[in-house]
């Protein structure tokens, strides 16, 4: 698909990743960008159209599919993470709350928007995803589940939606410098750079994107004899 002239609806729009989508939406001559967040006030990027969501909230998420029907791009980048050892006391439900909004948030919005896009000729779905859906960090097991998850979500969506004509990519990247890595060491990615590869790699027809060294390293090694992921 052509960023020209789309209508992009992005979840977790205020910050970080989301609003560098939006605003390399913007310089790709989208005709429209909806901004999505938990508190629409605190989007301030001139040019977008705020949404009120939480990917989380049934309801709010029909809303937003029943207002937005000119759609023809979801990038589903909203999500959380939570450092906890996978045997602590409170492993399950910070793994839950991971998994409602990095995997069933997921779902939710490309099931309430795949109507939107087959209506508007197709388009696509573009999910966040990260090195962390092939690899387990200390301390980031409920984050890393939530993510293997949704690249499985992500690769049975992918046919689904072929058939009425929508693509799907998800996008791979390691450490980038938003809110969510403060405080971690060691090389980050730029959220613009980041979000101008997954959107030029998307017009491609990319169906996966690899935005980093290491996750197209961590990739590779899932088929030889010593994976990332066996540490």
């Amino acid at each position: 698909m052509q960023l020209k002239n789309a209508v992009v609806f992005i979840t977790g729009a205020n910050r970080g990743l989301g609003r560098a989508f939006a605003e390399a939406a913007l310089a790709a001559g989208a005709a429209k960008v909806y901004a999505a967040a938990r508190d629409p006030a605190s989007i301030n990027l001139p040019g977008v159209v705020p949404v009120a969501l939480d990917v989380t909230n049934p309801d709010q998420v029909a809303t937003a599919a029943a207002q937005c029907k000119d759609v023809t791009l979801l990038i589903n980048n909203a999500g959380i993470s939570q450092g906890t050892g996978a045997l602590a006391d409170d492993a399950i439900a910070i793994a839950r709350r991971h998994l409602d909004t990095n995997f069933f948030g997921v779902w939710a919005l490309t099931q309430a928007f795949a109507p939107v896009l087959r209506a508007n000729g197709g388009g696509a779905v573009l999910n966040v995803l990260s090195v962390l859906s092939w690899v387990t960090l200390p301390g980031l097991t409920p984050y890393s589940a939530s993510k293997a998850a949704a690249w499985a979500l992500s690769n049975g969506l992918r046919g689904e939606l072929k058939a009425q004509g929508t693509q799907l990519t998800s996008l791979h990247v390691g450490y980038m410098d938003t809110d969510m890595t403060r405080g971690i060491e060691g090389p980050k990615s730029s959220p613009a750079d980041v979000a101008r590869l997954a959107l030029a790699e998307l017009e491609a027809g990319a169906f996966e994107v690899l935005a980093d060294d290491i996750s197209r390293q961590v990739k590779h090694s899932l088929s030889t004899p010593s994976p990332a992921y066996a540490g």
